[in-house]
């Protein structure tokens, strides 16, 4: 799985929510395939950028709430917070090259 630093409901507002910069969330489950694919590119962007953007990960089966608040439907989802809004959704598992793409506004 991935390296990421696990956020919970109890912690959410806090690491992500508050953060001064902004935070992508990877909503992932165990039993999800394609999230598996996901885990180590998003490992790879952490390395890469993470002094821009911080990358956490939130298991949905152990942290119902949030995903719900937050209608995240489907796995994986990557929601980009910045001051405590949702300002980027990606669903579904992408390759490094889409993401970087999709993520050009906060990592540049």
């Amino acid at each position: 799985m991935s390296d990421l630093q696990a956020v919970t409901d109890a912690n959410f507002e806090a690491e992500v929510l508050k953060s001064d910069k902004p935070v992508l969330v990877d909503f992932w489950a165990e039993w999800c395939g394609p999230c598996r694919q996901v885990g180590p590119i998003l490992d790879e962007l952490a390395a890469e950028h993470g002094e821009k953007l911080t990358f956490v990960k939130m298991n949905v089966d152990e942290n119902p709430v949030t995903p719900s608040t937050y209608r995240v439907n489907g796995i994986p989802t990557l929601n980009v917070y910045q001051g405590g809004e949702v300002v980027k959704q990606i669903v579904g598992a992408r390759p490094k090259a889409a993401l970087l793409k999709e993520l050009a506004d906060y990592i540049a």
